[in-house]
């Protein structure tokens, strides 16, 4: 079977959306200029916890959610929305997601390069997601 490989999408991706660099991120973050989107799991969040002040869509629903003609359309998940900048565990799936979210017509999207990962190094506080 020839299949194009996850990290060819990924670098493909990368090529028509904006990516952030976690000193940006922290900067924009600190100025309240941007809404974080943790698109991680769950049970990655619950484990690892997630970035203070971030809105948790999960990768699965993130399309479903921000479709205002989707029956899962989740306007409370959207309220007050800045610049939407999407995170997972270190940039691969966000950078797929931010693709998606652009080719549904999104504009003020983009995603971090290094994910939680590189956001946990460069300082921003992590807080603990208790299982509901």
């Amino acid at each position: 079977m020839n299949i194009k490989s996850s990290q060819i999408l990924v670098e493909e991706a990368k090529k028509s959306i904006e990516t952030l660099n976690s000193k940006e991120v922290k900067k924009l973050a600190e100025n309240n200029e941007i809404t974080l989107v943790d698109i991680r799991d769950i049970r990655e969040l619950w484990n690892e916890g997630t970035i203070e002040n971030s809105k948790h869509i999960p990768r699965g629903m993130l399309e479903f959610w921000l479709d205002p003609n989707s029956s899962y359309y989740n306007s409370n998940k959207i309220k007050d929305i800045k610049k939407l900048v999407l995170y997972c565990a270190l940039g691969f799936r966000s950078a797929l997601a931010t693709k998606s979210l652009v080719d549904m017509g999104f504009k003020n999207v983009a995603h971090v390069d290094g994910g939680f990962d590189a956001l946990k190094k460069i300082g921003m506080k992590v807080v603990t997601k208790e299982k509901k």
